[in-house]
């Protein structure tokens, strides 16, 4: 049986609360799922790639399923690299799948053996963005609810 492995893309700047509700409800549903830190040239991160990297791999230490990764490029490429079949992405809200949909739609004409995975976040934690912890960070707004511990040291 052939190992089934997800890709779960993002700048992670910083992993947030809902972040880690997809990655956990996905952990049956893959053998192994590869947090990949995508190096987006039009995104200006707060948070330097292996600050990131850092923060996934303490919170996911116990975890023998997850794996922390940083790439550059399209992530269909990624996946093909290191023999992932699936993309998970985490959906919010309707806004969300349609700017997902699409991208999975491209991404399915670029590599055909690639499924894109949707898990939709529970509903305590669908309003958190990374964006809005960034401004909460920058504007010394209380950020501590929606990280992770790890990102809060």
């Amino acid at each position: 049986m052939e190992t089934r492995i997800a890709v779960f893309a993002g700048t992670f700047d910083p992993i947030t609360n809902g972040h880690v509700d997809v990655i956990k409800r996905s952990l049956p549903l893959f053998d192994k799922i590869v947090i990949a830190i995508g190096e987006n040239t039009k995104k200006q991160t707060l948070f330097d790639t292996e600050k990131r990297l850092f923060w996934i791999r303490e919170i996911f230490s116990g975890e023998p399923k997850i794996a922390a990764a940083s790439y550059s490029g399209l992530t269909v490429d990624f996946c093909k690299e290191i023999g992932a079949q699936y993309i998970l992405r985490g959906l919010r809200n309707g806004s969300d799948y349609d700017y997902e949909a699409h991208i999975a739609q491209l991404n399915k004409e670029l590599n055909p053996m690639i499924e894109t995975v949707f898990v939709i976040t529970s509903p305590e934690v669908s309003y958190i963005s990374s964006s809005l912890v960034r401004d909460l960070i920058i504007y010394k707004g209380d950020y501590t609810r929606f990280v992770p511990a790890q990102v809060r040291a």
